[in-house]
């Protein structure tokens, strides 16, 4: 975000917010952004690599993608030994940085997304109201349906296995 510019009326830890009020936000922080990417990684890539060099390589993703160079990188967390790019992480810098609420708003409405188109082509899962999450809903899906190619089979054989009820994409 611009330094100096006034902050976004209503931005917070995006937790926070509602759907709705993401969903409100996002265009106006895309639009008054100094510059924003967005980094995934898919289910395949999380199975091969871990979720741990998976998360590294989206972030990595994203990043190159900016249009302009960054001064730091910022991570709302801990900091990430295999990411290979500098960077500063701070526990929920989400709800303590501005930049980064901004990006965890603009993030979360691109997941609500993709969720809620999964969810159109492959109902009984409740992917529009668990945001990939493995509730006993989801969980119950999975049992009712088998799995699709955008589950991860570690995740399923475990939770399916022992109840566990964890990430499920």
């Amino acid at each position: 975000m611009p330094p100096g510019a006034r902050a976004i009326s209503g931005v917070a830890d995006s937790k926070a917010l509602s759907g709705l009020q993401r969903r409100r936000l996002a265009p106006m922080i895309r639009t008054r952004a100094v510059a924003w990417a967005l980094g995934a990684a898919s289910v395949r890539e999380i199975e091969r690599l871990n979720i741990l060099a998976a998360t590294c390589l989206a972030i990595r993703r994203a990043v190159e993608r900016l249009p302009s160079r960054y001064d730091v990188v910022l991570l709302d967390g801990r900091p990430l030994a295999g990411l290979g790019i500098a960077h500063t992480a701070v526990v929920d810098a989400d709800a303590r940085c501005y930049s980064v609420a901004c990006a965890s708003i603009v993030a979360k409405v691109v997941r609500d997304r993709l969720m809620t188109s999964l969810a159109d082509r492959h109902p009984g899962y409740g992917w529009e109201r668990n945001a990939g999450y493995g509730t006993a809903a989801h969980l119950a899906g999975l049992r009712r349906l088998g799995s699709t190619a955008h589950h991860r089979a570690l995740f399923c054989a475990t939770a399916l296995s022992d109840g566990r009820v964890s990430s499920a994409v």
